[in-house]
């Protein structure tokens, strides 16, 4: 319990950091990143095995991709949090020739990017790689890769699921971050994804379903999935999340995929969310 009771006062820290990132610009994406913190800090704080003294390379060392790139400023926050660079170096976020584009980029060479990805679709083909590259060199590490819901109907992500099974990738785990939500409105609403489980074990994958906001059922699923490795199969994880978690007035609401809160949001948004690590 003590070891979730720390994660989670990082995951409020990390939740501050990117709301105070994203208003100090006037720009960016609150929603899917307060979604997604609890999987990111996961994974670097309790999870993978990885070293804040960065390689490009990554041999002998789990490696991350974030394909759902707009919400990068839970990801920042997540590696400066984790020692890849200084805490204040997040207040450069979107800034003229700062390191921490809204996107992720690698001309910047910022520690712990490995890819750019600004356009949708493309990061699951890149772990595929990752990971096949690693089964190759023999190196028992594993590769994630996070996804939205809303990125799955671009079609190149069914190629690289095509492509893990036929090429038994079983070093590698995926997520979909499932809010229901996209930037115009909810994904039932604008391309209904429909049995998204089913779907993906049609195309081969172990497929398992947790909540993504419950940071101890997500660690066993995670625990579970690298379980299956070795099983000639490549393993999905359908998490469950809300848009906006942990303040009030996001939660929900597509609304809040890409607006920046103002000063007054901002204060109540804040007042929900202790400072755990202090702030920036």
């Amino acid at each position: 319990m003590e070891k979730i009771q720390k994660l989670e006062a990082v995951a409020s820290q990390v939740r501050r950091d990117l709301l105070r990132m994203i208003h100090a610009k006037n720009s960016g994406h609150p929603g899917g990143s307060l979604g997604v913190t609890d999987l990111i800090v996961s994974l670097y704080f309790e999870i993978m095995d990885h070293d804040p003294k960065f390689d490009m390379n990554g041999n002998n060392q789990d490696l991350f991709f974030l394909s759902n790139g707009h919400t990068s400023a839970a990801w920042y926050s997540t590696l400066a949090r984790a020692g890849y660079f200084p805490v204040e170096e997040l207040g450069t976020f979107r800034a003229l020739d700062s390191r921490l584009q809204g996107h992720p980029t690698t001309a910047e060479h910022l520690p712990g990017i490995r890819i750019a990805s600004g356009s949708l679709g493309q990061g699951l083909s890149v772990a595929c790689g990752a990971a096949l590259a690693k089964k190759l060199n023999k190196d028992s590490k594993f590769v994630y890769c996070l996804m939205g819901d809303g990125e799955i109907e671009e079609g190149q992500v069914w190629e690289a699921a095509m492509f893990a099974q036929a090429r038994k990738i079983d070093n590698l785990i995926a997520f979909v971050d499932f809010n229901g939500q996209q930037i115009d409105g909810s994904v039932k609403e604008v391309l209904n994804l429909s049995k998204i489980r089913e779907k993906w074990e049609a195309f081969n994958w172990n497929v398992l379903e947790c909540d993504g906001n419950n940071m101890q059922e997500l660690i066993n699923t995670i625990n579970m999935a690298k379980d299956l490795s070795g099983k000639e199969k490549p393993v999905m994880i359908i998490m469950k999340t809300e848009m906006g978690k942990g303040v009030d007035f996001m939660m929900g609401s597509h609304k809040w995929h890409g607006v920046a809160p103002n000063d007054e949001q901002l204060k109540l948004a804040l007042s929900q969310l202790e400072e755990t690590l202090g702030d920036y």
